[in-house]
């Protein structure tokens, strides 16, 4: 039986700056912000754009005081900008 290791951190194929970034694109194309890789078309799913910043919210909780500062600043950042762009396509935000 082979045993479970902790993988060494440059052993990682992608680093935290890398998955905070793509999960941010695809909240975008939820959004409805830029063309779907899949179909090359904009569209719009509140739901699924709800959903993908419901996990970097809990990811930026779960990884709070052990971020480096730019990393912190890259998730606090993307954060703000997707909630706010998300609450402009669902007409709950207006800017004045």
């Amino acid at each position: 039986m082979s045993e479970l290791h902790q993988p060494n951190i440059d052993d990682v194929p992608i680093s935290f700056s890398q998955f905070v970034i793509t999960l941010v694109q695809s909240t975008m194309v939820a959004l409805g912000e830029v063309e779907s890789p899949d179909t090359g078309q904009k569209q719009m799913n509140l739901s699924l754009a709800q959903d993908t910043i419901n996990v970097l919210t809990m990811l930026k909780a779960k990884t709070a005081r052990n971020l480096s500062t730019d990393e912190q600043h890259l998730i606090d950042g993307l954060l703000v900008e997707v909630q706010t762009k998300f609450l402009t396509a669902s007409g709950t935000y207006q800017r004045r």
